[in-house]
């Protein structure tokens, strides 16, 4: 375990420097948004000194890296509002989303993997598997409007955005949990596929136990252990890609503040934000290793 954390520093460093570099090539100016372009030569200049943008990026890069080994993100260079408080505001909601948009996506794949497996070649086979491509091949920005259009306006069934009411977090859940659905379907199809055809399988069959007895007790308990992976690395995804559907929807979590913090070009927040997100991805796929380790012995010898 220590040895495989040690190996997130360079991770981390990496995702700094990549963060810091392409934030100040991007076109814009922090000073430029506060300002405007209007402003006169000896405000920009005072405020650029006041917000330590007139030192160099070695300068600038060498004094957040060693803020942020202190546990200091700063503050907000529009709001002074230190980032950690706003981390904290928006992390939970991001977290909330994620974990709805997974369970959907579980309660939904698995079991339509499980049925196209047992009717492989059948009619039902063939609709779930056009089904699953399908969801697969839709994206957020064209899943989370369609949605909101059918149950928010039309229907009238949920709120169309906010955070104002538990309903709010259905149709958000429902944009990540489809697309998740459709990658856990067609795993779970594929790997039970592959279990059912084991001679340990044809063994329990031969033994005179039933159908359900071989799949429940034997092929599905097998063909599950794969998706912890899988669904470790979807859980991370989550967190990193919920920034399109937080912004279809206000969702206030960390994708919209990131979204904002770019619009804003403010530096320290978006730094901040993108360090939580690939932290969060990078430790969720540690956690997932161990926990597979752990469940399937064979692979505890491995490096």
């Amino acid at each position: 375990m220590i040895k495989r954390f040690a190996t997130l520093l360079p991770v981390v460093f990496g995702v700094l420097c990549l963060t810091f570099a392409l934030l100040h090539l991007i076109p814009g100016d922090p000073v430029d948004v506060m300002l405007g372009e209007s402003a006169s030569v000896t405000d920009r200049l005072a405020l650029k000194a006041q917000l330590g943008l007139d030192q160099s990026l070695v300068v600038q890069f060498g004094q957040y890296l060693l803020h942020v080994l202190q546990g200091d993100f700063g503050s907000s260079i529009h709001t002074q509002t230190p980032i950690s408080q706003l981390l904290w505001q928006a992390y939970p909601a991001t977290l909330l989303l994620a974990v709805v948009a997974l369970a959907i996506g579980l309660a939904i794949g698995i079991p339509l993997g499980i049925w196209s497996a047992l009717k492989a070649g059948h009619w039902q086979d063939v609709m779930i598997t056009m089904l699953s491509i399908r969801l697969a091949a839709m994206p957020a920005f064209w899943l989370g409007p369609v949605l909101m259009l059918v149950f928010a306006v039309w229907l009238g069934w949920l709120p169309v955005s906010g955070m104002t009411s538990p309903l709010t977090i259905v149709l958000p859940a429902l944009t990540l949990g489809l697309g998740l659905s459709a990658i856990l379907t067609r795993m779970t199809r594929t790997s039970l596929l592959e279990v059912l055809s084991e001679d340990y399988i044809r063994t329990a069959r031969a033994k005179g136990l039933s159908e359900r007895q071989v799949l429940l007790k034997h092929a599905l308990r097998a063909a599950l252990l794969p998706l912890v992976t899988i669904v470790g690395l979807q859980m991370g995804s989550l967190l990193a890609g919920a920034v399109i559907t937080e912004t279809i929807f206000s969702w206030n979590g960390i994708g919209r503040l990131l979204v904002d913090s770019i619009e804003k070009r403010d530096y320290p927040v978006t730094q901040a934000c993108v360090l939580v997100v690939a932290l969060s991805y990078v430790l969720i796929n540690q956690a997932t290793d161990l926990v597979y380790r752990w469940l399937d012995p064979r692979t505890r010898g491995t490096q």
